[in-house]
């Protein structure tokens, strides 16, 4: 019986971790990092070869960055909605 235990609980431990997992790829806090990392990258890189305003000219892929972050999940649902018609 403990062995049945264990692994009901592993599989508890393993669907937590998928949940937090889920739960950070939605989150609100993974898109503004990943537009505010996108931004200084793309900002010290244009700085670095010497484009004018590169702060400024950093916005439009940062932003852009974060549209396709906000627009992903609308695609999933039409690309699983497909899949699973094909199945």
């Amino acid at each position: 019986m403990d062995n049945f235990e264990q692994k009901i609980e592993v599989i508890e431990q393993r669907n937590q971790k998928v949940e937090a997992d889920k739960a950070w790829e939605t989150s609100w806090t993974r898109r503004i990092l990943l537009t505010v990392f996108t931004y200084l990258a793309i900002g010290v890189y244009m700085w670095a070869i010497d484009i004018p305003k590169p702060w400024l000219n950093a916005v439009v892929p940062a932003i852009a960055l974060m549209l396709s972050t906000l627009t992903m999940p609308f695609f999933k649902k039409i690309w699983l909605k497909k899949k699973n018609v094909r199945s």
